[in-house]
């Protein structure tokens, strides 16, 4: 429990940290950035598997790029559902969803090192 509520936080912090570097993406506060992540998590695990299986054919073609377009598409949605996180067109839901993936993945590297069972 406590693993997940650190990520949810620097989550977070990391979507302040995408709307720092690009202009693309705006975040009004941490509060925002904090609801943000939860909703981008949420469709994440919801909505982002049926659109997966759905476009399994265009991702075979694409040799998986597809899945970028995807991953644009639920950060995008993010900020179609709340105001204090905005993104400012499909370029920008896809730059800061790349940006926003690497440094997730760089979250979960770290926690799993820190929080890793002896």
């Amino acid at each position: 429990m406590l693993k997940l509520i650190v990520k949810w936080l620097l989550l977070g912090a990391a979507l302040l940290f995408v709307a720092y570097v690009y202009s693309g993406v705006q975040v009004s506060s941490f509060g925002a950035a904090l609801v943000a992540a939860f909703v981008i998590g949420l469709l994440n695990t919801v909505l982002r598997p049926i659109l997966v299986v759905l476009t399994l054919p265009v991702t075979v073609l694409t040799v998986g790029l597809f899945l970028f377009v995807i991953n644009a598409l639920m950060f995008w949605a993010a900020s179609g559902f709340l105001s204090g996180f905005q993104v400012r067109g499909f370029g920008a839901a896809l730059i800061g969803s790349l940006i926003y993936s690497v440094i997730g993945m760089v979250i979960d590297s770290a926690l799993e090192s820190l929080f890793a069972k002896k």
